[in-house]
């Protein structure tokens, strides 16, 4: 139990006298959003018990309430902060529930894609020829095509496929892949780019003469040399498959209706946007606003620690 404590003191003094740990304190920026991010993945991770209203339980439902205002207004309610919408389900609690959605599917679609990227390209960048060809230009057909209308070429040959029924049932599979077979040509470059400039080296070199195979030399040995510039890509990504998956639902292709996702809930909301009911539209849009800025900020920090060259 002692060298486990030692081991655990020995990490956390590492991680002290680290770079990284140096400019995340004295970065502000770094703080403030790595807070807001955490303050929002509990509570949406566990909603259940942070949030005092279930907005899917009907029998705690009231149409007499729907549309209630914000608390701070004139016919507002207190223990409806965020007011209500037309079912008369508490916004807080929506979005909330809502989030949970959202971050579920854009973190299942970044890390698809970063397996699915990073294993082209690092398998392309070691052993080049025609195999890296094709990869990268099939890398390059799909960057001409913008991320969102893959998405929705996917989303619609699911729906060509399968039923209507089935299709309800596994949307948020659908939706996830189709984001994430979108988003792997940004970590199938960067990776194929770094793993070029890796297998020159002289531990690449020693490891192949000593019979070391090529896929223990790929991912023991590259590919954690190559993650720092992919873990940016990736923090960034995540930023970009959010708001990707709220599109999606926004125009009607991504989760039904009643599973809610931060798209959905604009979506909903804004049929009542010019009738006075602006708040039903308007902070699930600011919270998907914050939660996006907040994750670019860090993916911003990150390149720039994690970057040598561009620290000054």
């Amino acid at each position: 139990m002692l060298q486990v404590d030692n081991k655990t003191v020995n990490s956390w003094e590492r991680l002290k006298d680290s770079d990284i740990y140096f400019s995340f304190i004295k970065s502000p920026t770094a703080i403030v959003s790595s807070v807001i991010l955490l303050i929002i993945f509990f509570c949406s991770f566990f909603v259940e018990f942070v949030t005092p209203h279930n907005p899917f339980d009907p029998a705690s439902l009231s149409l007499m309430e729907a549309f209630t205002p914000p608390y701070w207004t004139e016919d507002g309610m207190a223990k409806f902060i965020l007011g209500t919408d037309g079912q008369g389900r508490d916004m807080l609690s929506t979005i909330l529930y809502g989030s949970r959605i959202s971050l579920i599917v854009g973190f299942s679609a970044i890390i698809f894609s970063l397996i699915l990227g990073v294993s082209l390209g690092l398998t392309a960048g070691y052993f080049g020829g025609k195999y890296e060809m094709i990869v990268m230009r099939l890398t390059d057909v799909q960057l001409t095509v913008p991320s969102i209308l893959m998405a929705l070429l996917v989303d619609g040959i699911a729906r060509g496929i399968i039923s209507r029924e089935m299709h309800d049932e596994m949307a948020i599979y659908v939706l996830i892949f189709a984001i994430g077979i979108s988003e792997w040509p940004q970590f199938a470059r960067v990776s194929r780019a770094a793993t070029l400039v890796e297998k020159n080296k002289d531990y690449v070199s020693a490891s192949s003469i000593i019979g070391v195979s090529n896929l223990l030399i790929m991912f023991k040995h590259i590919l954690p040399n190559i993650m720092r510039p992919i873990l940016v890509i990736g923090t960034i990504g995540l930023a970009l498959a959010i708001i990707a998956e709220s599109t999606l639902s926004f125009l009607g292709v991504g989760v039904p209706p009643t599973t809610p996702s931060l798209g959905t809930l604009i979506r909903l909301g804004n049929d009542f946007l010019f009738s006075g009911e602006w708040w039903i539209t308007f902070f699930p849009a600011i919270f998907l606003v914050i939660l996006a800025f907040s994750i670019n900020l860090l993916g911003d920090w990150m390149r720039d620690t994690l970057n040598p060259r561009l620290k000054k």
